[in-house]
C-alpha cells in the first residue's frame, strides 16, 4: 500500500482553521498565496507519493549498514535525497536570503507531514537539518551563517544534534564531553555521542554535527554546557571542504522500527581531538540546543499525523478489499469488513484522532508565524507564549495518538497485520519511537506542567479554555450533531480547566502528585485542544452545506467524524480528569521495595 497526501483535509485546515489568508498577510509572508501555496502542496504530494513513498518498505526490509566507519542508506535513498534537495524542498520556510523559499511555517508543516507520512525513516534526515538551521539562524555568528546555512538549506548538506551520552540519557547535566580552547578561536572536542539520527550517511557531502560540550572552566550541570559546530569534514573559508574531521562513526544501532534511518555512535577526539567552533556564548548550549529541540519536538509531532495518516490508509484499503463473515444485521454471503461494526469504529477512531491532531498542529504552526512574523510586539509575545504552550500537547498527544493508530491498523489487518508482507506492523514499529526520542512524553508532560503552566499560573491554558468554550457555545446553536458536540466540549473544558487549577495550586504543596498525573494532563489537553479543532471544523462544514458550496460529501463526512470524536475520545476526559485529580495516592501508593 502506498502513500497519497490528504491534500482535500490539508487544504481544508490551513484555509478555514488555520488561517492561510490572514497568515500570508504578515510581513514577510506575502508570497503565501492560496494559489503558490496550493502549487507547492500538489508538488510535494506528487513528490513524497511518487518517489519518496516506494522506498519505505524496501527500506525496512534493507535497512542502512555501517562498515568500517561508514554507513551506506538503504537502497535508493541517497538518489531520493538528491531529488529532494535539488527540488528545494529542504528550504520551503527557510529564508530566501540564504536560499529558501522563505514561506511560512504554516506552508511547510503540511509538506513535513507528507515527508513522514511517506517515509519516516527518510524523512529524519531533512527534521534534523531543519533543527540545525534554526539553532544557528538564532544563535550562530555572521560568519557562522554565511559558511553553513546556504549549504544546509540547499540540502548539499545536512545536520545533526548531538545531546545524549552513555551516562547522559534525559539528564543532559550528566554531559561529559570536552571542548577544549586552542588560542586561535577554535575547540578540541572529545567524547562520545550517541543515538545521533543521520550522524553518518552517504546522501551528502557533508554533516555538520551540533555537539554539547563543556569548557575547562564550565560551572557543572546545565549551566556548564557550551554549543559547538563539528563538521564531519572541515570547512575552509571559501566554503570549500577540507581535511576529515577527527568525528568518526564507531557503529550504528539495530533497532525495532525506522530501521533505514541510522542511528550511529558518534566518537569525537580519538585521533587528536575534532575541531569544533563555538556557537554563540559559553555555557548557553543548552538554550542553543532547546531550539533545535522545540523545531524537531513539533517535527516530531508531525510525524506521528504522518504516520498515523498512512496506517489509517491502508487499513481501508484492506477493510474495503477483505471479505470475512456475514454482516451482524444479516447479509446473504459474507461481506467487506469494512461492513462490521467494530471494524467501522476502529477505522473512524483512526480517522477522527488523525484529523484532529492535523488541525491542532496546523493551528499551531500558523500562531507561531503570528509569534515570529506579526509587526506588533505584544501580539507576537502573546502568540508565542500559546505556542510554546502547544508545543509539548504536538509532540505527546499526537505521537501517542500515532501509536494507537498504528495499533489499531494491525488490528483491522487482524492475522495479516501480524505479517509483516502487509506493511501494517512497519507502521506500528515505526511509531513506538515517537513517544521516545526528542523527549519521551513524560519529559513533554513535565515541560507542559512546569514551564508551561505553572509559570504563568495557567492563564495561558485558561485562554484556550475560554476559546474551547466559544466553539462549544456556537456548536450549542445548532441543532443534531453538532450540538452533541457541544456538550462533549463543554465537558471537556470543565475537565481541563479543573485540571489546570489543581496543577497550580498544588504543584509547590504536593508536587509529586501533580507529576503523578503530567502525562494524563497532556493526553486530556490534546484531546480537548483536538476536540476544539474538530468542533470548529463542522461549524465550518454545516456553514458550507447550508450554503450550498463545494464539496457536501467531505462536509458531511468531516461533521461525521467530528460527532465521533466528541462520543468516543472526548468523552474520556471526565475520567483522566478524575485520574489526576484523585488518582495520584494511587500511583504513589507502593513503597519501592513493594514493586
Amino acid at each position: 500500500m502506498s502513500y497519497q497526501a490528504p491534500l482535500k483535509d490539508m487544504q481544508f485546515v490551513l484555509n478555514e482553521l488555520a488561517n492561510l489568508e490572514q497568515i500570508s498577510q504578515l510581513p514577510g509572508c506575502e508570497d503565501a498565496t492560496a494559489d503558490t501555496v496550493g502549487a507547492v502542496l500538489e508538488e510535494s504530494a506528487k513528490f513524497c507519493g511518487e518517489v519518496i513513498a516506494p522506498l519505505n518498505h524496501a527500506g525496512d526490509k534493507e535497512p542502512s549498514f555501517w562498515k568500517d566507519g561508514s554507513v551506506t542508506t538503504s537502497k535508493g535513498f541517497k538518489e531520493a535525497f538528491r531529488a529532494f534537495a535539488e527540488s528545494g524542498w529542504q528550504g520551503v520556510q527557510h529564508p530566501a536570503e540564504f536560499g529558501g523559499q522563505g514561506l511560512p511555517k504554516l506552508v511547510a508543516t503540511p509538506c513535513m507531514e507528507m515527508l513522514h507520512g511517506a517515509n519516516l525513516s527518510f524523512a529524519l534526515a531533512p527534521l534534523l537539518t531543519d533543527g540545525a538551521i534554526e539553532a544557528l539562524l538564532t544563535a550562530g555568528s555572521d560568519e557562522q551563517k554565511a559558511l553553513f546555512l546556504e549549504p544546509l538549506i540547499s540540502g548539499k548538506w545536512t545536520g545533526t544534534m548531538n545531546l545524549t551520552e552513555p551516562q547522559a540519557g534525559s539528564d543532559l547535566a550528566a554531559v561529559r564531553t570536552r571542548a577544549e580552547p586552542q588560542g586561535d578561536g577554535t575547540f578540541k572536542i572529545f567524547g562520545t555521542k550517541i543515538f545521533i539520527t543521520y550522524g553518518e550517511h552517504d546522501m551528502a557531502e557533508n554533516i555538520i554535527h551540533l555537539v554539547l560540550a563543556r569548557t575547562p572552566d564550565a560551572p557543572a550541570g546545565v549551566k556548564g554546557i557550551s554549543l559547538f559546530i563539528v563538521p564531519k569534514f572541515l570547512v575552509n573559508a571559501d566554503g570549500s571542504l577540507g581535511a576529515r574531521n577527527d568525528a568518526h562513526c564507531v557503529s550504528i544501532e539495530h533497532k525495532l522500527g525506522i530501521k533505514a534511518s541510522p542511528t550511529a555512535v558518534l566518537q569525537f577526539g580519538d585521533h587528536g581531538g575534532a575541531i569544533g567552533t563555538l556557537v554563540g556564548e559559553e555555557n548557553r548550549g543548552l538554550e542553543y540546543m532547546f531550539i533545535m529541540m522545540n523545531a524537531a519536538r513539533f517535527g516530531v509531532g508531525m510525524q506521528g499525523v504522518g504516520l498515523a495518516e498512512r496506517a489509517y490508509q491502508q487499513a481501508v484499503a484492506f477493510a474495503k478489499d477483505r471479505v470475512q463473515s456475514r454482516e451482524v444485521a444479516g447479509s446473504p454471503g459474507p461481506v467487506a469488513i469494512i461492513n462490521h461494526p467494530d471494524v467501522r469504529r476502529m477505522l473512524m477512531s483512526m480517522r477522527s484522532q488523525t484529523e484532529a491532531a492535523r488541525a491542532l498542529a496546523y493551528v499551531g504552526a500558523s500562531i507561531s508565524d503570528i509569534a515570529h512574523n506579526h509587526a506588533d510586539e505584544a501580539t507576537r509575545k502573546a502568540n508565542l507564549a500559546v505556542y510554546e504552550y502547544l508545543v509539548p500537547v504536538i509532540k505527546g498527544w499526537s505521537t501517542e495518538m500515532s501509536e494507537n493508530v498504528a495499533r489499531d491498523g494491525v488490528q483491522v489487518h487482524g492475522g495479516m497485520g501480524f505479517i509483516e508482507e502487509t506493511g501494517a506492523a512497519q507502521h506500528y514499529r515505526d511509531a513506538k519511537i515517537l513517544t521516545i526520542y526528542e523527549g519521551t512524553t513524560a519529559i513533554q508532560a513535565n515541560d507542559l506542567v512546569g514551564r508551561k503552566t505553572v509559570r504563568d499560573g495557567g492563564a495561558v491554558a485558561k485562554g484556550l479554555i475560554a476559546q474551547v468554550r466559544a466553539t462549544a457555545a456556537q456548536l450549542a446553536e445548532v441543532q443534531g450533531d453538532l450540538a452533541a458536540l457541544s456538550r462533549r466540549l463543554v465537558d471537556g473544558a470543565d475537565a481541563l480547566e479543573q485540571v489546570v487549577d489543581f496543577v497550580v495550586a498544588n504543584a509547590k504543596s504536593d508536587v509529586r502528585a501533580v507529576f503523578a498525573g503530567s502525562v494524563t494532563y497532556l493526553k486530556l489537553a490534546g484531546i480537548v485542544l483536538g476536540g476544539w479543532q474538530m468542533g470548529r471544523a463542522a461549524l465550518v462544514a454545516q456553514q458550507k452545506l447550508q450554503g450550498g458550496e463545494g464539496d457536501a460529501s467531505f462536509f458531511k463526512a468531516k461533521i461525521a467524524t467530528a460527532r465521533f470524536f466528541g462520543d468516543q475520545v472526548l468523552s474520556q476526559a471526565g475520567g483522566m480528569r478524575d485520574a489526576i485529580v484523585e488518582g495520584a495516592s494511587g500511583v504513589l501508593a507502593l513503597e519501592v521495595e513493594q514493586f
